[in-house]
């Protein structure tokens, strides 16, 4: 008897994925792919679209072909801030434009100078001044730069719809992504900001809809539940929104350490806005408070310098464990030692000088310094809000010296570990199912862990 499933394709920027879950959410299969990045006309790498869309098709059709699985849905989760545009015919007349592709900063200038002031357009629209990472300057660049091709553009989608799209013909936007640091939402008025009128850009927006909208077709012969797709940020959020009861802060850590409270009721205030704060958005359309940290990065630039300075072997950081007489040692006179390379230094360090003899030892100073700025970082996630649950997942969810040092410097909230891996195609799996989660969820499928602060000597 063939094992009914949901599919989920999982687009990263680097790793293509495709998973299929059984009815209590398991993995019981998955596919990962990579492809060589594409140049667009001005010579800047980014997606072959095409390339894409044939694996998704090609996939896709094998897997159904097989007497193993019986797929019932299938559903699309991906990185935000990206456009397909699509023609009359339904073709994209544009290569996805990169969203790191720097643009004239004079368009940029003159999009704040009619829309601005810059700092109350950030606080309404929770987005942040930064190019082609708000998709909304996507739009308003090519409407002015590009006229010829903007002319051509019948709809506009965000790649998570684009990829539903290829399944259903069905153009269509929802919020998720419309609401992902795009300069496109007024998160005051629920609803576009007026710019995007005033621009007439909204003529060219596909109808929204909710993000747990399903379509139901006859595909290849067979019906199946297509979802119209979701934001990878809000997807790995999701789990932890319909399984908990309580209010939490959930730290997703990676190259980005991303501190997300989806139980902010303000919006974004002068001083989040100054600290990096930006707004994703919940499948129901409520706002998402993030603060960003450039932690994973910063770390691999130091570990690789330590190893360099102590003569160990580059994956020496790995095989770390935590010392408490160390930590108790390196914090009596404790001074900040670290020149930061890709976060903004507070200190004013010319270079960073260390007194340790041990590599050990500068590792724990630069996690306690590391772990310092992931607590301001939470600090101004959570704002006035009264949270005591806090959650980490992603790759520092395993460092033990970072996940002790956050318990004790955290130890006024609970602090719990999750191996998240699937993330992203596991919150895309849940939003198409009818299915309610229960408390034991995370347990059962995330190896949930509970962490007990230092005792303070």
């Amino acid at each position: 008897m063939k094992k009914k499933v949901t599919a989920v394709f999982d687009i990263g920027k680097t790793n293509k994925k495709f998973f299929l879950f059984d009815e209590d959410f398991k993995e019981v299969f998955r596919e990962y792919s990579k492809f060589d990045h594409i140049l667009d006309q001005d010579g800047y790498p980014t997606e072959d679209l095409h390339k894409l869309q044939l694996w998704l098709k090609a996939v896709f059709n094998r897997i159904l072909a097989t007497d193993q699985y019986d797929i019932k849905a299938i559903n699309f989760s991906s990185y935000g801030a990206s456009l397909v545009h699509l023609d009359e015919n339904g073709e994209a007349i544009t290569p996805l434009y990169n969203y790191t592709k720097p643009i004239d900063q004079e368009i940029i200038n003159k999009f704040y100078q009619r829309y601005g002031p810059e700092l109350t357009f950030i606080q309404q629209t929770g987005s942040s001044k930064e190019g082609l990472l708000n998709s909304g300057m996507q739009l308003y660049w090519l409407k002015y730069t590009k006229p010829e091709v903007f002319k051509k553009i019948k709809y506009s989608l965000h790649l998570p719809q684009y990829l539903s799209y290829i399944f259903t013909g069905i153009p269509l936007s929802e919020y998720t992504s419309i609401g992902c640091h795009t300069s496109l939402w007024d998160y005051s008025k629920k609803d576009y900001h007026y710019w995007v009128y005033k621009e007439e850009l909204h003529k060219i927006l596909p109808p929204i809809v909710s993000t747990e909208t399903s379509i139901n077709m006859n595909y290849n012969g067979k019906r199946i539940k297509i979802g119209v797709g979701i934001h990878d940020s809000s997807a790995a959020l999701l789990p932890y929104v319909r399984s908990l009861k309580d209010p939490f802060i959930l730290v997703s850590t990676g190259t980005w350490s991303i501190a997300l409270n989806p139980f902010t009721t303000t919006p974004l205030s002068e001083k989040e806005v100054s600290k990096n704060c930006i707004n994703y958005m919940r499948i129901n359309g409520k706002q998402v408070k993030a603060s960003r940290l450039f932690l994973g990065n910063e770390y691999k630039i130091q570990v690789q310098k330590l190893a360099e300075h102590y003569g160990v072997a580059p994956d020496h950081h790995k095989s770390v464990s935590f010392n408490e007489q160390a930590y108790y040692e390196i914090t009596k006179e404790f001074e900040h030692l670290f020149k930061w390379e890709s976060i903004e230094n507070t200190q004013e360090l010319s270079k960073t000088e260390l007194p340790y003899d041990s590599f050990e030892d500068a590792y724990h100073h630069l996690m306690i310094e590391l772990v310092k700025l992931q607590v301001q970082s939470i600090q101004i996630a959570k704002g006035s809000e009264k949270i005591s649950k806090l959650y980490v997942d992603g790759g520092f969810s395993s460092n033990e010296v970072y996940i002790k040092l956050l318990s004790h410097y955290m130890r006024n909230m609970e602090l719990r570990t999750t191996d998240a891996s699937l993330g992203s195609a596991l919150g895309a799996a849940i939003c198409i199912a009818d299915t309610k989660l229960n408390s034991k969820f995370l347990k059962k499928n995330y190896a949930l862990k509970k962490h007990v602060p230092l005792i303070i000597k």
